[in-house]
């Protein structure tokens, strides 16, 4: 090879390692047999190849810098020349440096997430309460505080890989001598090994524990809601940051009130009588279940006033405004109340003689009552659909 490899590479001859690097990869790119079709494209290939094997190798450089023989004689691509197989994996996918791989793995590593289910009354959900939990989870050997090894004793280099984590498979092909990369076999790819594991956590730098934390529910979580404890998950491997821990909240169904959003419903069953009268009736409110120990609170009002006006019809609904679920983001939701209008089925005598008086007051002895329709015609159907259009 008569050319400079300097010339070969284009770049200059104080050109430093990353940059040698570079104009290896873009000549690659465009030279190589699986790229470029073209016969001279394989030659042109070997050249820059042969070229980057002696620049990108300090020691070679030098020895070609100073008009020797880089290989020592060798001659000829692939005779003796042994570039990696990564060299080329690296000019088209931008992978490890040439002649290295991706080092030893770390043994630590960040912990799995936990998730468990907590359940919590309507009122808890409302207005926020604390909590205490036993989480089952995996945290720090305290015996060998996450390193693996047992008291005394450390992890050592491996004899297979030398601490590198990785050993070199080398096979012959058309381009020369094919070098990859493999994680070691002996050491999982941690480039050590741990003669003597921690009796506690078997090497691994972690055990399961069960332990108390206090949780803070936010008020006006729901069924579903997810509370995230940042590093109060699973410890990781070889001592590793712990992942998240998620408690999922479920609301119990309440013996009053029905939640819907951020609004309560409930139902009041009034007789007749109240109903055409026009009647007050107490209700009690959510507050009603927030208790501080034993004592219920003082500060918080337990009950409100429902003002039935009269004639109210068995359906019909009243909004009390506030007085619902406090949202998550600020506001609070409506109490929605559904009054039931209930007909007596057992009357005494003079309760049957007062109602027949009432109905011949009323003229309401043989009422006609009015159909509803049960539904519309098609043409009343396409009317009602073109009108809303």
């Amino acid at each position: 090879m008569s050319q400079d490899l300097y010339e070969l590479l284009g770049v200059d001859r104080d050109a430093d390692a990353d940059a040698v690097k570079k104009a290896y990869r873009r000549l690659a790119r465009k030279y190589h047999p699986d790229v470029n079709p073209d016969p001279d494209a394989q030659e042109r290939f070997k050249e820059i190849s042969r070229a980057y094997e002696v620049l990108s190798d300090p020691q070679k450089r030098a020895a070609y810098d100073r008009g020797g023989d880089p290989f020592g004689g060798a001659a000829g691509f692939g005779q003796g020349a042994g570039f990696s197989f990564t060299d080329i994996m690296d000019a088209f996918f931008g992978g490890a440096s040439a002649g290295g791989g991706r080092g030893p793995r770390s043994r630590q590593r960040r912990g799995q997430d936990a998730l468990i289910r907590l359940e919590v009354d309507l009122a808890e959900a409302a207005f926020g309460v604390s909590r205490e939990l036993k989480v089952d989870t995996a945290v720090m050997c305290s015996t060998c505080h996450g390193e693996g090894a047992a008291p005394g004793t450390h992890a050592v280099p491996c004899e297979t890989c030398h601490g590198a984590g990785e050993v070199a498979h080398v096979q012959r092909s058309f381009l020369g001598e094919i070098r990859t990369l493999r994680p070691c076999a002996a050491c999982r790819g941690f480039g050590t090994i741990i003669p003597d594991p921690c009796r506690e956590c078997s090497g691994d730098g972690r055990v399961r524990s069960r332990r108390t934390l206090t949780i803070k529910i936010p008020a006006g979580v729901d069924t579903g809601t997810r509370v995230q404890l940042s590093g109060e998950g699973e410890v990781g491997p070889g001592g590793g940051p712990a992942g998240d821990l998620y408690v999922e909240i479920h609301v119990a169904p309440h013996d009053v009130f029905t939640r819907h959003g951020n609004d309560l419903h409930t139902t009041v069953t009034l007789p007749m009588t109240a109903a055409a009268l026009g009647t007050t009736v107490t209700l009690p409110t959510l507050e009603a279940d927030v208790v501080d120990g034993e004592e219920p609170r003082t500060d918080v009002e337990t009950s409100i006033d429902l003002d039935v006006r009269p004639g109210t019809q068995s359906g019909a609904e009243q909004v009390l405004r506030g007085r619902g679920v406090p949202g998550l983001r600020g506001g609070r939701g409506d109490l929605v109340v559904t009054v039931v209008v209930e007909t007596p089925t057992r009357l005494d005598p003079r309760q049957e003689e007062l109602l027949r008086e009432l109905a011949a007051i009323r003229d309401e002895e043989k009422p006609s009552g009015q159909a509803q329709p049960s539904g519309k015609s098609v043409f009343g159907r396409l009317r009602d659909a073109f009108n809303t259009h």
